[in-house]
């Protein structure tokens, strides 16, 4: 990989990783209810992407069921789990995507993995429960658990993503904002109130934060990625996008001011020492499951 290449891919994880701390500041600080953020997001997404749509998936019913994977279910649990979890720690717990996506890969497209992947597997779980668990409550965060949740569904989209015709990651972004801006809406009306007025007096960083989740993250991030994907194999590009999660934690700390506990510190280097180990070893039949990003999830 050339040196503009890698400067692009950090580019993007950076921003990948920014996108935590802001979603984390609307929908915690800012009280934005965070299904409906996630909805205007959506909503943003397949307003851009609009060209995108032509020509028409051959299966609307499977474009679907991945819409709701990746897009209004993930992100549900994904922004609800950020409305009550610190994003250095959404940053290290999202990943359990990685697998997640290896686990399905075995049990649906018949993947073999050897110990090497299963200690891996093994590891990123121990240090997702190591952070996730409170020693004083003894209990596990809810928030996290949320975040777990959503990492499931956006394998689960994985998984649905190799059972149909190949397309570019913008016309999926497309179809999966047009398909999931709705649902969302409609679930923030049932279990969410004072929406537009939060987002009203959120003021223009509200508004700043939405255009940057749109434009920056789901536009430029993914387009960006998506073209690296073509020019470099996903085994070089993979263990590259764990830049993605340190930034994550660094902005947590630095812009939130989220506390660098010893416990974050040790569950993050045990479940990214785990991820590494799964991202090294290439997956034969789901390349993407080394990914801690699909190409396409708008997040």
């Amino acid at each position: 990989m050339g040196f503009r290449d890698f400067c692009l891919l950090s580019a993007v994880c950076l921003v990948w990783g920014l996108n935590l701390i802001v979603t984390r500041w609307v929908v915690a600080d800012a009280g934005v209810p965070p299904i409906f953020f996630a909805g205007v997001r959506f909503l943003g997404v397949a307003a851009c992407l609009l060209p995108f749509l032509r020509p028409v998936p051959s299966n609307l019913r499977m474009t679907f069921a991945i819409a709701m994977c990746i897009g209004a279910a993930h992100f549900t649990f994904l922004f609800v789990g950020l409305a009550n979890a610190e994003a250095s720690s959404v940053a290290i717990v999202g990943q359990l995507g990685v697998p997640l996506s290896t686990l399905m890969s075995m049990a649906f497209l018949g993947e073999i993995v050897g110990w090497r992947r299963g200690l891996g597997i093994m590891l990123a779980f121990a240090g997702s429960l190591l952070i996730a668990f409170d020693p004083e409550g003894m209990n596990l965060s809810l928030g996290l658990v949320y975040v777990a949740i959503s990492a499931l569904l956006g394998a689960a989209g994985g998984i649905l993503m190799k059972q149909m015709e190949p397309v570019s990651a913008f016309r999926l972004q497309a179809w999966v904002g047009l398909f999931s801006f709705a649902p969302l809406f409609a679930l923030s009306a049932l279990m969410e109130e004072g929406q537009v007025n939060a987002l009203i007096d959120g003021g223009i960083w509200a508004w700043l934060a939405t255009l940057f989740a749109v434009l920056g993250v789901s536009i430029f991030g993914h387009g960006a990625f998506y073209t690296l994907i073509k020019r470099h194999p996903i085994s070089l590009i993979s263990p590259l996008t764990l830049m993605t999660p340190i930034w994550g934690v660094v902005f947590g700390i630095t812009l939130l001011g989220e506390a660098l506990t010893l416990q974050l510190v040790v569950g993050s280097a045990i479940s990214l020492g785990g991820v590494l180990v799964i991202v090294l070893r290439p997956n034969r039949v789901l390349p993407e499951a080394a990914l801690g990003k699909k190409l396409g999830d708008p997040s």
